[in-house]
């Protein structure tokens, strides 16, 4: 029987204890899921248990023989893999060579046997039913299949320790389903399970144990079965999720109709008609594919509209281009925050100020004006709670949390007078998710429409004063806050067909 034992574990950085004496132990034939807000510990303690790190105390033993990595490559040799969220993987070379990576099969004449490796390869892929080709480049598979490679590695490297770190924030429900699957036929092995999520419905459906860290610190470890969401919510933060929506200070004072949508198709929406006022939290809910991101991506001049007309403060509004939408008070926050929101390679000050370069930092003689940029930066920092050292600092290297921060940060300084969040907590903490559900409601109460995307029924329901359900690229029905429930919504959500 495997087993992994953490005593004592701590992890200091320059000003900030990351992890603080964590002690427990895991075994064989277990999932166990790691639950806290961002900065808890959890990616620490991985990255220790990985070789990333080392810990400035306390000791790991596997299989009760003390260990300490100094290298990801000597915590491999170990038997221990961690499938990141950003997934390692070489695009220009083909599955097989990245599974293979470090270790690729030779010949009889020294020469690399490609033919055994993707014979190898392609084993495992049909063990885990998949469909892919060991041959394939890695560049042209979704993120889904790219994922799979990472899992594979694992299996060839016959890992008895694997970790997910929140594995599913850019996942289809079927490929979520499916990535489950493989982590149940894992388990069958008696590999010892690691799973990151924030999401309260994976945890339960993947997961025996739930081990919860804050501040850095184990805070409890108990039988997904015998804990409720409010309590496991309490434990993260201090207080259940629906204490955090009624906590929340509210606009009662929603103004005048600002847009209008009247019979709006696109190539992926039909007759979509609604409006949305000053001051409203107006929410688009509605299953996976419904339509509701293809609804936003049209009014902000992504998608082509082929029929329908809009008007904002009463005018005609004709979509032509985001710049266009910008320039009439529209702003989106994306969905997809790696790929479309943030600039990785830039600063927090950059992915702030880059909204309003033209229009408030350039000189007369086209220069950046750096004191304007910082003061602007400085502002959002402040107002929106963006934990960073400095402005300096590379988003990147932020939280998920305070990344979305930061893309709020930039569109508002465009001072909308719409502002569009698609599944803006998406991959984020609990608490995060309270700061940001506290910026949503400044934001209405300014006077801004703010339109919500999200799959998370307690949000939509928490926030919004009224609800466009979605379905099959339609609106199936518009609820007051009166009206709001999980069953309501999901009853004109569901397709019936």
């Amino acid at each position: 029987m495997a087993s992994i034992e953490f005593r004592n574990i701590s992890k200091t950085f320059p000003g900030v204890k990351a992890l603080d004496n964590i002690s427990f132990k895991a075994e064989s034939g277990k999932v166990y899921a790691f639950l806290g807000e961002n900065g808890a510990g959890k990616s620490t303690l991985l990255k220790i248990m990985n070789g990333d790190y080392q810990p400035t105390s306390g000791e790991m033993f596997i299989n009760g023989e003390k260990k300490s990595f100094s290298t990801p490559k000597e915590a491999i040799a170990e038997g221990i893999s961690v499938i990141y969220q950003e997934r390692q993987v070489v695009k220009e070379m083909t599955v097989a060579e990245n599974v293979f990576l470090g270790s690729w099969t030779k010949g009889k004449l020294g020469l690399v046997d490609f033919a055994e490796m993707n014979a190898k390869t392609a084993e495992i892929i049909s063990s885990l039913h998949m469909n892919i080709e060991p041959d394939r480049k890695v560049s042209t598979l979704s993120i889904a299949e790219q994922q799979l490679v990472e899992i594979i590695k694992a299996i060839v490297r016959d890992s008895n320790i694997i970790a997910f770190d929140e594995p599913t924030a850019s996942l289809s429900d079927d490929e979520i389903d499916n990535l489950f699957e493989i982590i149940k036929s894992l388990q069958k092995q008696n590999k010892i399970i690691f799973y990151v999520s924030h999401r309260m419905n994976e945890i339960r459906k993947i997961a025996e144990k739930v081990i919860i860290f804050k501040d850095g610190k184990l805070v409890d470890l108990v039988d997904t079965d015998n804990v409720t969401d409010d309590q496991l919510i309490s434990l993260m933060v201090g207080r259940p999720l629906g204490k955090i929506f009624e906590e929340l200070d509210r606009n009662d004072k929603i103004g005048e109709t600002i847009i209008k949508v009247e019979n709006l198709t696109t190539s992926y929406v039909n007759n979509i008609s609604f409006e949305g006022r000053r001051g409203e939290i107006l929410g688009f809910a509605g299953l996976v594919g419904a339509g509701r991101t293809e609804i936003m991506k049209a009014i902000f001049g992504l998608d082509r509209v082929k029929e329908g007309k809009i008007w904002i403060d009463g005018k005609e509004y004709i979509p032509r281009s985001p710049a266009y939408a910008i320039e009439n008070g529209i702003a989106l926050v994306p969905e997809d925050r790696k790929d479309q929101g943030i600039l990785p390679n830039i600063s927090v000050r950059g992915n702030i100020s880059i909204s309003v370069l033209k229009k408030k930092l350039l000189t007369k003689i086209k220069f950046i004006d750096e004191d304007a940029e910082k003061e602007i930066a400085a502002k959002s920092i402040k107002a929106l709670n963006i934990r960073t050292p400095d402005d300096e600092k590379l988003i990147s290297q932020l939280s998920g949390g305070n990344q979305q921060k930061t893309i709020l940060g930039r569109w508002l300084e465009t001072e909308p007078e719409i502002l569009i969040l698609d599944e803006p907590t998406k991959g984020i903490d609990v608490g995060a998710k309270s700061d940001f559900y506290k910026l949503i409601c400044d934001c209405a109460k300014k006077g801004i429409l703010v339109i919500l995307i999200s799959s998370e029924l307690s949000e939509i329901i928490g926030l919004c004063d009224r609800v466009m359900v979605v379905r099959e690229g339609q609106i199936s029905k518009e609820l007051d806050r009166s009206e709001l429930s999980e069953e309501t919504i999901l009853k004109y959500a569901m397709v019936t067909k």
